[in-house]
């Protein structure tokens, strides 16, 4: 009786975790927006700079809680770094197939959490054969920057993509639904589920570009 108490109550901080994630979306938006006004040697720095903080969050989250100034930086540099890849398929398939492909992002990972929080299910078995494919996906990026992917292969790396971030939602909405989120958590949990959210964005709009370059 009072692990289930215990977990109610972890529960109701699950709309400040939405409420925070909504509100890195639109500080994500606005450092995106703000895109235009950065140099182009800039994002390389701005690149490492954000694989930096990922580092730090990662290896500082079982010691201290995040802070919330530290997440709102994070999302505003990752919505920086993010403007060259908005930018290169505005300029190659044109707004409406990005739009669609941000509309599609948002019905995908909609309905997944919507399941996640409802199933009965226990999915948290999943993390172990996530974190595996997430390895696989950097070690392919890496290889890509060296001997570059064909058409196909990135489009096939792309399908893959959002099944692993597809997976991640599933598997973050149904931790927090199974061991609740403390209030020292919310920062983390909006921060994994921004990720889930970008890098499901990035995949789709991918696929999006690579068939429209096709047509």
């Amino acid at each position: 009786m009072y692990v289930q108490q215990t977990a109610n109550y972890n529960n109701s901080h699950l709309p400040a975790v939405l409420r925070t994630f909504a509100l890195s979306l639109g500080i994500a938006f606005a450092g995106t927006m703000a895109g235009v006004f950065v140099p182009p040697a800039m994002f390389l720095p701005l690149v490492f700079l954000e694989i930096g903080m990922l580092v730090f969050a990662f290896i500082i989250r079982r010691k201290k809680a995040m802070s919330y100034s530290f997440l709102f930086a994070f999302t505003f540099i990752s919505g920086l770094t993010t403007y060259p890849i908005v930018s290169h398929y505005l300029t190659t398939i044109g707004p409406e197939p990005v739009l669609l492909a941000l509309a599609t992002t948002a019905t995908v990972f909609t309905g997944l959490a919507i399941y996640a929080t409802t199933t009965k299910r226990d999915l948290t078995f999943l993390g172990g054969m996530l974190m595996a494919a997430l390895l696989a996906l950097i070690a392919i990026s890496i290889f890509n920057l060296i001997w570059p992917l064909s058409s196909s292969g990135m489009l096939a790396f792309s399908f893959i993509g959002v099944l692993v971030f597809s997976g991640y939602v599933l598997f973050d909405f149904n931790r927090m639904k199974q061991y609740g989120v403390t209030a020292e958590q919310v920062p983390l949990m909006a921060l994994n589920l921004y990720l889930d959210f970008v890098n499901l964005f990035i995949n789709i709009l991918r696929i999006f570009g690579i068939l429209g370059s096709r047509d």
